[in-house]
């Protein structure tokens, strides 16, 4: 069992990371893209914004309607590769501005279907190991939304219909992937769709102690991942000492998937609670300090990316597996929608606020900071959540 099991999570993740690489796959190439098809400023802005509204818009109808409660998981996890590669294929058609938003918020809308999904699906796989299990899932999406920058990084002067086409084709491949999956032993009681259900789950005290968390974490995640590269970029231009902006967004953003499976294996052992609490005090400091280091030395600020990187995402599997394991059974996937959905709601508002502050006060320096707030108020829920006697159902007491 245990060979079958890191099986499917490894097919599970490389189908994650292939799907999740069409997150960034228009930012990574937003300018010229833009140039294209003729985007003003705040078109590009939605380049990035529309993916999260979709994504919110599909996650909370998936957690109203308790789809992946009441239907087969692999059938949304092929739907949604399946859409997200036709939606990002879009982007090859030279649509128009509103065309090429609305495919974005379309790829937002299947990704709804496969990322909150593919948590629910490993949790059939793991229940002692369940926090490294879902770390290794959301290191897998930290992965794949990075993906896009290394191809750009990799391939500098190459036509930017090439980062389109590649994610476009991954997610054919994770369709394929999905298709051959099975569920694990360890099955969810299934549903069948109730208003009721959503009052179920915001009435649930412990589980909402940890979508707080979770709003606090993605308060700071997407807007860092979404403005990075125009923020190291903006620091080239001012005097610091780089030479690929991307590569360095990269490396940022792909550290957290190392960080993703550090975190699940101190959470297993050390508790979910004081794992989360770490990771966001870490990720809030430098959140604040990386701007001190906006003009160098240079090795001082790739190291806070790096080690920003590594702890933003660190704690992110361990709000959902705690979900998990304090919601009704019944509704697991009711309560993981509701969490990513509001979750990413709040990133529209982070990601827009940074550009704002960056564009009032003239430069990018220190609009990173208000990120901070969120690991202030993610750090007390958790502490909040840890002294609930709900807690004792968390990682099998290990809070």
């Amino acid at each position: 069992m245990v060979d079958v099991r890191w099986h499917a999570l490894g097919m599970t993740g490389l189908a994650v990371v292939l799907t999740l690489s069409t997150w960034f796959s228009a930012t990574a190439v937003a300018t010229e893209l833009g140039i294209e098809l003729g985007l003003t400023v705040s078109q590009l802005v939605w380049l990035t914004n529309a993916v999260q509204a979709g994504f919110v818009m599909g996650a909370l109808c998936a957690s109203f309607f308790a789809l992946a409660d009441v239907f087969p998981m692999k059938t949304l996890l092929v739907l949604g590769a399946l859409s997200a590669g036709l939606a990002n294929a879009v982007l090859l058609m030279s649509p128009s501005p509103i065309g090429a938003i609305l495919a974005r918020f379309a790829t937002g809308v299947s990704l709804a279907l496969v990322y909150p999904t593919a948590m629910k699906f490993i949790g059939t796989w793991f229940v002692t190991g369940r926090g490294l299990a879902m770390g290794a899932v959301v290191g897998a999406l930290t992965l794949g939304s990075a993906a896009p920058h290394l191809i750009r990084a990799l391939g500098v002067g190459i036509d930017w219909r090439m980062v389109i086409i590649m994610t476009t084709l991954a997610c054919g491949l994770a369709t394929v992937i999905f298709i051959f999956l099975q569920e694990g032993p360890h099955q969810f009681k299934s549903a069948r769709f109730k208003v009721g259900h959503i009052r179920r789950v915001l009435h649930n005290r412990a589980a909402m102690l940890a979508n707080l968390g979770y709003f606090g974490h993605m308060w700071e995640l997407y807007a860092l991942w979404g403005w990075l590269l125009a923020y190291v970029t903006a620091a080239k231009v001012g005097g610091l000492d780089i030479t690929n902006a991307s590569l360095i967004t990269f490396a940022a953003i792909a550290t957290g998937t190392f960080g993703s499976l550090a975190g699940g294996w101190m959470a297993d052992r050390f508790g979910r609670c004081l794992t989360s609490v770490l990771a966001m005090a870490i990720s809030g400091t430098c959140a604040v300090l990386i701007g001190f280091f906006y003009n160098g030395p240079v090795s001082v600020f790739v190291l806070i990316a790096l080690v920003w990187g590594f702890s933003t995402i660190a704690d992110s599997a361990q709000f959902s597996a705690a979900v998990s394991e304090v919601s009704d059974p019944s509704l697991v996937g009711a309560n993981l929608a509701f969490q990513m959905g509001v979750g990413f709601a709040i990133t529209l508002f982070a990601i827009w606020l940074v550009q704002w502050i960056a564009f009032v006060l003239g430069d990018w320096q220190w609009s990173f900071s208000v990120l901070a707030v969120g690991p202030v108020l993610g750090c007390w829920a958790m502490l909040k959540l840890r002294r609930l006697p709900e807690a004792a159902q968390i990682a099998g007491g290990k809070r």
